[in-house]
């Protein structure tokens, strides 16, 4: 059967973006030929040629969050041909891009869609968020609640926007994922309602273009469709699932064992180290999620091993690199303040630690590294504890599972 194919484009389009604007032609071939390659340049940029069958409708997209992230995910929805506005905080961010089409902080020689208009630095009113088809929270999870609580009031309950959540983190005070935050702050219908978007994604490769897949994930089914058919192309593609609590600690998690796999590369290990790492977070995080609630099958996903790959194998990653530096002798402190960008996994390991000590889940890979980050451990010390631990059986699933899960469906008003 003859399938749409993606060719490399070695030129950046410069016109208002539209969706036929990056089909240029069509090209059919087999699917054994998916994509043909004109150049080898290392960065490739794939155009598909051929559109969706049933294109989505265009809507309204309110931004939240103009770091890395958000922007290449505004830039991605800009360039589907969606009305996309962009909050920030800061005036002189919303003053720079609207000027010249760039963000002064991140991509910085990515020109962004002319979809895209940048918002703030106040709050979203009422009557904007009203307009608005979809709310994509793109902010770091430590300040979830914060901004939850100010947009609240403004929320048409009547008419609710699709809202989506590309986070990754659990809050370190309460040690809440998002889904509970949410719940918190604006009701357990809107909890129910909410979607979660994670996966394999680096910001510098979605706004090339490059092939992506990320696991998208509700309590409401329909809804994770929703978020779906929007984000979907063919450069861009999402699966659904209705796991999100397991979405949500995978993505999370896998910035701990990031930190410890740049850590091992800083001090000079090698090719073993790092596949025994990965694979030994994996299991960790399996056995973690699991003792939360989650479906173990979760972790073998985009969100679960796809992304902890990507993160743990990459010098691109603020944890891998946070970790990479640790080993090298930095302290933690200079780190943070020069690394540009927020690295979850750092606050992330904090909240971390209180669920294991609550669940009493085998952990020692996430307790090394919040001994190391938060407890002066030494770093050799710490190694060498853990190689000298006893032979353990090597995949295990806790027999006593599900509590801190059960608690949460029963906040949102679900049987457990």
């Amino acid at each position: 059967m003859l399938r749409y194919i993606a060719i490399r484009r070695n030129n950046i389009v410069k016109s208002k973006p539209h969706p036929r604007a990056y089909y240029p032609s069509v090209i059919l071939c087999s699917h054994h030929n998916l994509f043909s390659r004109r150049s080898t340049h290392s960065t490739a940029k794939f155009t598909m040629l051929s559109l969706p069958s049933t294109p989505p409708p265009k809507s309204k997209i309110l931004v939240l969050g103009a770091g890395n992230f958000g922007s290449c995910l505004a830039d991605h929805l800009g360039n589907s041909d969606h009305e996309v506005f962009m909050w920030s905080r800061e005036a002189r961010f919303v003053e720079y891009f609207n000027k010249h089409q760039r963000n002064p902080d991140y991509l910085k020689d990515h020109e962004f869609s002319t979809n895209i208009r940048a918002v703030g630095p106040e709050i979203p009113s009422k009557e904007m968020m009203k307009q608005m088809d979809v709310l994509l929270f793109a902010i770091p999870t430590q300040g979830v609640r914060e901004t939850l609580i100010k947009l609240e009031h403004s929320f048409d309950r009547a008419n609710l926007p699709l809202m989506i959540f590309v986070n990754k983190g659990i809050e370190t005070d309460t040690q809440a994922l998002t889904l509970e935050i949410i719940a918190d702050t604006c009701g357990s219908e809107i909890a129910r309602a909410a979607t979660f978007i994670s996966g394999p994604s680096f910001a510098k490769e979605i706004v090339r273009r490059q092939p992506t897949s990320v696991s998208v994930a509700s309590l409401t089914e329909s809804q994770a469709k929703k978020a779906s058919e929007i984000f979907h192309q063919p450069w861009f593609r999402c699966y659904t699932g209705s796991d999100p609590i397991g979405l949500e600690l995978a993505g999370a998690l896998k910035n701990v064992y990031a930190i410890a796999t740049g850590l091992a590369d800083g001090l000079g290990f090698e090719n073993n180290t790092r596949a025994g790492l990965i694979t030994r977070g994996l299991a960790e995080m399996t056995r973690i999620g699991t003792a939360y609630g989650a479906s173990p099958l979760t972790f073998l996903g985009l969100a679960g091993v796809g992304d902890l790959f990507l993160t743990c194998s990459s010098p691109t990653s603020r944890n891998y690199t946070v970790g990479y530096r640790l080993g090298k002798g930095e302290p933690l402190e200079d780190i943070i303040k020069t690394l540009g960008s927020v690295a979850e996994g750092v606050t992330t390991v904090k909240g971390l630690k209180k669920i294991i000590d609550e669940m009493q889940v085998s952990a020692p890979l996430a307790n090394g590294i919040y001994a190391l980050l938060y407890e002066g451990k030494d770093l050799h010390e710490g190694i060498q504890e853990l190689m000298c631990r006893p032979p353990s059986r090597e995949l295990d699933l806790p027999e006593k599972a599900g509590e801190p899960a059960k608690r949460l469906m029963q906040k949102l008003g679900l049987d457990a």
